[in-house]
């Protein structure tokens, strides 16, 4: 019965969903090419606020627990467990005061409304996992985008999604590249809950009723600590909940951008 009634919640969020990024497709445009960044990023932000409101068509909830309220006298990189494409309207939303900027692959540049063009114009790095240079000069542009201007970088450094809600082990490669590039930074630690539920399924259908919550930990200056140190500190932080954890497979550590799968 459940079920059946996620086929048909599905389908209408998909439709809903699907107006929502032609919508703001168009909307992203014209902010971008008539009023610049600060217009284009708002834009952003609030199609981030109304998927979140879409996806109570699938009776989905978000629960965003922060009691911090950071400055924005420093870069930050926020970093996260990784449980679905989900996970990453609440980060936007509620921590819009930072800029959050990501790094995906270059495929999700092209073709998926409102998304692809964010990716684009929005100023995150979009590289190609199998051109190493390439995807080294993207992570330095967006780094030193990122000094100059205070914002912030999204990494999940599990190097993919938990599709069951266990986590793996974090990779160092990502994260130490981004305390090099960025020795002033602050560390935002977030804990994600049950995203893994909706997509229990798959994408078709969704499953209905989860409760997705995100827990942000404070901050930690990457000044304070050694890299591989922080790495781990930030990984027990964040993993604190789960009573089980995946260990990594032995072999080359990925570079830096091949450890997060932001969409």
């Amino acid at each position: 019965m459940l079920k059946a009634l996620a086929y048909l919640l599905t389908i209408i969020f998909y439709i809903a969903f699907l107006i929502l990024l032609l919508f703001f497709q168009a909307v992203q445009w014209v902010c971008f090419n008539f009023f610049g960044y600060q217009a284009h990023k708002k834009s952003v932000d609030y199609l981030n606020f109304c998927i979140m409101k879409c996806l109570l068509l699938m009776g989905t909830r978000f629960t965003f627990k922060n009691d911090f309220r950071f400055k924005r006298n420093c870069p930050h990189i926020i970093v996260t467990n990784h449980q679905g494409e989900y996970d990453i309207p609440p980060i936007i939303w509620y921590l819009r005061r930072l800029h959050p900027k990501f790094i995906s692959k270059k495929e999700l540049g092209r073709g998926v409304p409102s998304v692809s063009y964010n990716l684009r114009h929005g100023g995150s790095a979009l590289i190609d996992r199998k051109d190493k240079e390439q995807a080294i000069r993207e992570i330095k542009k967006l780094t030193d985008m990122v000094r100059e201007t205070n914002r912030s970088i999204v990494i999940f450094p599990e190097g993919t999604r938990s599709r069951d809600g266990v986590p793996s082990e974090f990779a160092r490669g990502g994260l130490t590249t981004l305390f090099e590039a960025l020795p002033n930074a602050k560390v935002i630690p977030i804990t994600i809950h049950n995203s893994y539920k909706l997509l229990r399924w798959g994408q078709f259908p969704l499953c209905p009723g989860a409760h997705i919550t995100h827990t942000v930990h404070g901050e930690l200056a990457v000044a304070d600590h050694e890299p591989l140190e922080l790495v781990q500190k930030i990984q027990d932080i964040i993993l604190a909940d789960f009573p089980e954890i995946r260990p990594r497979k032995k072999g080359p550590t990925p570079i830096n951008p091949t450890d997060t799968d932001a969409q």
